[in-house]
């Protein structure tokens, strides 16, 4: 995919998602879910203060179903066992701490726990590239061992193949591109490439250590003489901690004039987690990447 224009499309064109936002009190959150049930590709579930919910819903001219809470800990409760009763297919986050709504969601008994890590996964689409990049793990894990960036590498190809992107280009981003003993990340990405092309991370291409430059830019690749099937070409950047890709996220939007949207995978469902920051058409794009990975 190109841009969010297309992300949408395609959200569009697939079957209603019931959707649980949790900590609906959030107006610009209610205007996205909102703007998602008028395109199509979701039914609203709103959990919260059902007075300042049903205020807000007034505002924007709609009439959702409203379950009751009378605090964030009951709100998050409610919403995770919608979603793993089967009652509703993914969650939002709306005015409530991430932490908080992640407690729930890895609740032995009645959470969304798979065995699998959980990682961010956001999509960022610049006015530079022609293609959407995806890039992990800039909110969840803060500084990931190799074998927590094996399973950062499979959730964001898992995302990547929804958007309809057959075999992922992956570059393992550090701040060069020869590997240097003083810099773990070089390490740890030569070793992830060189697993992949022996068959331990499959169903995409590997190649790193890959600066940002050569991994998204075929001309910088060429420049510096790097011969690989995916410098240039990246689909999905992975970054060497939690501090780079907030870095590299924020600075598409606030120095290039991109936008990003983002969730957490490796639950039994999708969570779409948005900035306080972030406006009603960020987080429709969200749901929009939510709805595609339900």
């Amino acid at each position: 995919m190109k841009n969010f224009q297309e992300l949408l499309k395609k959200a569009k064109s697939s079957t209603r998602k019931n959707v649980v936002l949790v900590g609906a009190e959030d107006l610009e959150a209610l205007k996205a879910i909102s703007m998602a049930y008028e395109e199509g590709f979701v039914n609203p579930v709103l959990v919260g203060n059902k007075e300042t919910i049903a205020k807000n819903l007034e505002s924007i001219e709609q009439d959702f179903d409203i379950i009751e809470a009378e605090d964030p800990k009951e709100a998050a409760e409610k919403g995770v066992r919608l979603v793993s009763s089967g009652a509703a297919d993914l969650l939002m986050k709306g005015k409530i701490k991430t932490s908080e709504l992640l407690k729930a969601v890895l609740n032995k008994e009645w959470g969304l726990r798979t065995g699998s890590l959980l990682s961010h996964v956001a999509a960022i689409e610049t006015p530079y590239l022609e293609r959407l990049l995806l890039v992990s793990d800039g909110g969840m894990i803060i500084n990931p061992d190799l074998t927590q960036k094996i399973d950062i590498i499979n959730n964001a190809v898992k995302v990547a193949k929804n958007l309809e992107i057959d075999i992922p280009k992956v570059a393992i981003l550090a701040a060069v591109e020869v590997v240097n003993p003083d810099m773990p990340e070089t390490i740890d990405a030569s070793i992830l490439s060189q697993m992949n092309k022996r068959g331990q991370i499959k169903d995409c291409i590997i190649d790193g250590p890959l600066a940002l430059d050569n991994a998204i830019s075929e001309e910088a690749a060429k420049i510096k003489n790097i011969k690989s099937d995916v410098a240039g070409k990246a689909d999905i950047l992975i970054v060497p901690d939690i501090h780079s890709g907030n870095i590299l996220g924020k600075s598409a939007v606030y120095i290039s004039g991109g936008n990003v949207a983002g969730m957490i995978v490796g639950a039994k469902a999708p969570v779409v987690v948005v900035s306080r920051s972030d406006n009603s058409q960020s987080k429709l794009v969200a749901l929009a990447l939510g709805v595609l990975n339900a």
